[in-house]
């Protein structure tokens, strides 16, 4: 898989990374208006607004992963696993959307949006010390046995569907390289 410069920065390729930054800024405004302007556990406008319980907006920390995974490690652990490891994958992930023909349009969209979302919380786990702003909290109605979901934000959003799209894609539309098989094959 050895392509040459101008290979790795088509238009193609480089059109979908501006969903990246998108979702960088917007992830990183809404953090900043939040953690300025609200105290934690505090701030619930949506629900006082509109009179109901599905959607609230609530400042919140995760000082660890998603859904607070590893909030129980040590603290000489956490910023290996939740800052280098991520930005290793986030790299790796970088590399091989740049470097690889594989890829549909639909699947470079969604990798654009998986490596804005997780940049998104890499800057929040390095600028902000008491953890990643979460502020969207969302009604769960029981289901796997949560009232309420875990209260996220725009780059975990970002991550979740993305990666959902990807899988899905992955899953349902064939390869290029199964494409030129099937064309020699006919």
């Amino acid at each position: 898989m050895k392509l040459s410069l101008k290979e790795c920065f088509t238009k193609d390729k480089i059109l979908p990374l501006s969903l990246t930054a998108f979702i960088i800024l917007l992830d990183q405004i809404t953090k900043a208006i939040i953690a300025i302007n609200y105290p934690i556990d505090r701030f619930n406008i949506i629900a006082q607004v509109f009179n109901n319980d599905f959607l609230q907006i609530i400042h919140v920390r995760n000082p660890a992963i998603a859904f607070s995974l590893g909030h129980n490690l040590p603290d000489f652990l956490k910023p290996v696993i939740f800052v280098i490891v991520p930005i290793l994958v986030l790299i790796f992930l970088v590399w091989y959307y740049l470097k690889t023909d594989e890829f549909t349009k639909l699947q470079r969209w969604a990798a654009a949006g998986i490596i804005g979302g997780g940049f998104g919380n890499i800057i929040d786990r390095i600028f902000r010390p008491e953890g990643v702003v979460d502020f969207i909290d969302v009604k769960f109605y029981g289901l796997f046995g949560w009232e309420r979901w875990p209260t996220f934000n725009f780059a975990d959003a970002s991550v979740v569907v993305c990666c959902l799209l990807l899988l899905v894609t992955m899953f349902f539309t064939p390869s290029k390289t199964e494409k030129k098989d099937n064309k020699k094959a006919d």
